[in-house]
């Protein structure tokens, strides 16, 4: 019995030792809250921090204060250039056309004579022209070295020429003259890097000799030195500009046809 009663004894020393009481304390943890941002209690005026500000400024505010930063600081001009992507034909012809918009905005209403036209459409005209002559060279070998890109711009800066107006006044005619001469030297540039690639082929295969004609005859043959340039590149295919791109006898018919190299027929038979 008295080994009973020790062990019962024992026994319940041991829930005793099991009891929350005699547990070990849970120390509290400390709860991280986050750290408030420090504000004055002072109430004053003060400019704005860098990112606030640029989320308030627009395109053209924005770009007006970045040529200003250029022009102070050469090195930024160089390091914006050199780091900034190359414009695609798509944003450069977006940007001419806004040009173009500002000057169709510009032609004034009703019968006005045109000295008047000229003067009220100078500013924007130049304007356009001017545009057109920056961008084109960013699409000229070497810089560009894709053909069939500078020709896609090409193709398009030609259309704004025809679209810029005429005027009776051979005086008001500069402007349109000048952009054609410098277009048609662009393309004669494209075409005779182009012409040094297979031959020319791809020019003709892809239509761009069609597509120079139709232009100059539209221009009143102002691109004549362009001309000469794709009769050079595919003239050894039997088919320039204003020749039949169907003729039989054409070379790269032949070459299509898989009748190149066949035998000639000498004689009657």
């Amino acid at each position: 019995m008295a080994n009973r009663k020790r062990k019962a004894e024992e026994d319940g020393d041991g829930d005793e030792n099991m009891s929350p009481l005699n547990s070990p304390a849970v120390q509290p943890r400390s709860i991280s809250r986050p750290s408030k941002k420090v504000r004055s209690n002072d109430v004053t005026g003060r400019p704005l921090n860098l990112p606030r500000l640029l989320e308030t400024l627009d395109t053209d505010q924005l770009r007006t204060v970045l040529e200003r930063i250029c022009d102070t600081h050469p090195q930024i001009g160089l390091e914006v250039v050199t780091q900034a992507p190359r414009p695609s034909v798509d944003a450069a012809l977006e940007v001419l056309r806004r040009y173009q918009d500002k000057l169709n905005g510009s032609i004034p209403y009703g019968n006005s004579s045109a000295e008047y036209t000229y003067y009220r459409v100078k500013e924007p005209l130049v304007a356009l022209i001017d545009a057109i002559a920056d961008f084109t060279p960013q699409f000229l070998p070497p810089t560009e070295t894709q053909p069939t890109r500078s020709l896609e711009f090409l193709d398009q800066a030609t259309k704004l020429i025809h679209e810029l107006p005429d005027w009776e006044p051979q005086a008001y005619r500069h402007h349109k003259d000048g952009a054609y001469d410098d277009i048609s030297k662009a393309w004669a540039l494209v075409i005779n890097e182009a012409g040094k690639r297979a031959g020319g082929f791809n020019l003709h295969s892809n239509g761009w000799d069609q597509a120079l004609n139709r232009h100059n005859q539209q221009s009143g043959d102002r691109l004549a030195g362009a001309i000469s340039a794709m009769m050079n590149s595919v003239g050894w295919m039997g088919v320039g500009p204003n020749q039949n791109s169907n003729d039989q006898n054409s070379l790269l018919n032949q070459i299509i046809s898989g009748n190149f190299g066949s035998p000639v027929r000498v004689g009657p038979w």
